[in-house]
């Protein structure tokens, strides 16, 4: 699964590094994004990538309870373009979900040790992701989840699932504003090629969503 990241470059960065024109509303980097956050997301309206933020947990947009969305924080790409919530996500609401890198946390004899985890040679990266609108008595919500794997070579020895990292020269097919079916979508992820990642230890500082400082990203030996 894919439950923290982090996200520290500056708005100027981000803006260069995906072609956005406009300014990013309201951006802030943080250390320790949590699910239940706004996330920092790029779409294609149909005329030109936009930048804005998705609040992180899925709310489909014919759900009753917007508290669904604890629950829907990652999606399997397997099988996301079969079930109910995602299927017509995948044909017409794909995203980019920005990030510069990702925690996760590996089992150890000792407990559960968090990692915090880089795409090699690249600062930015994008998590394939899902959003949808959803409003229900008055109350409008933009939601995303972000896209899961089976865990490469290098990430099976810290968890089994791992979020779907996009190669930089695919991400704008990704989001392409033409129509896909959803069986092509799920297609198109499984035919992505590996990234080549890098891991280190960090202090269980990270474990609480409200600790977002440098702390969380220092080494430990």
């Amino acid at each position: 699964m894919c439950g923290r990241y982090t996200l520290l470059a500056d708005e100027l960065e981000i803006l260069q590094e995906f072609g956005i024109d406009q300014p990013i509303k309201d951006y802030q980097p943080s250390y320790n994004i949590a699910p239940g956050q706004d996330v920092l997301a790029v779409v294609h309206d149909g005329k030109e990538k936009r930048a804005g933020h998705l609040r992180w947990g899925l709310v489909p947009s014919w759900a009753d309870d917007e508290r669904i969305g604890y629950k829907m924080i990652n999606a399997r790409s397997e099988t996301a373009h079969q079930k109910p919530s995602f299927k017509q996500l995948m044909a017409r609401k794909r995203c980019l979900i920005i990030a510069d890198s990702f925690y996760e946390w590996m089992k150890t004899e000792e407990g559960k040790q968090p990692k915090r985890i880089q795409v090699k040679d690249r600062g930015l990266f994008a998590f394939a992701g899902l959003w949808d609108k959803w409003e229900q008595q008055g109350k409008t919500l933009f939601t995303c989840t972000i896209l899961t794997r089976e865990a490469n070579t290098f990430m099976q020895d810290i968890h089994h699932r791992m979020p779907v990292i996009l190669p930089k020269e695919i991400e704008d097919e990704w989001i392409s504003p033409q129509k896909m079916q959803p069986q092509e979508a799920g297609g198109f992820l499984e035919s992505l090629d590996d990234q080549a990642l890098s891991a280190y230890d960090v202090a269980d500082y990270v474990n609480a969503a409200k600790n977002n400082d440098e702390q969380c990203i220092k080494p430990i030996a």
